[in-house]
């Protein structure tokens, strides 16, 4: 009798099964999830945003590690209204 196999063994079998367009599209969906999981989080603290705003504080999250990313986002952030 085989042993069970563990979730990640099974997982990384069914990842290896898709084709690129596959991957590629699940890839897609995940960002689109973790973004709009962020948003949900930036409107739950802030409070209701402008469709702009909430763009940029949603990017700011994603990328404010990076100087340059943060030092553009905040000057979007600066002209887009509440």
């Amino acid at each position: 009798m085989n042993p069970p196999r563990s979730v990640e063994a099974l997982y990384r079998e069914r990842i290896d099964r898709m084709t690129i367009a596959e991957r590629v599209q699940r890839m897609a969906e995940l960002f689109a999830w973790s973004r709009g999981f962020v948003a949900r989080q930036v409107v739950a603290e802030s409070g209701p945003l402008t469709s702009e705003r909430l763009k940029w504080e949603v990017a700011l999250r994603h990328y404010g590690a990076d100087p340059t990313a943060r030092s553009m986002i905040q000057r979007m952030l600066a002209r887009a209204s509440r």
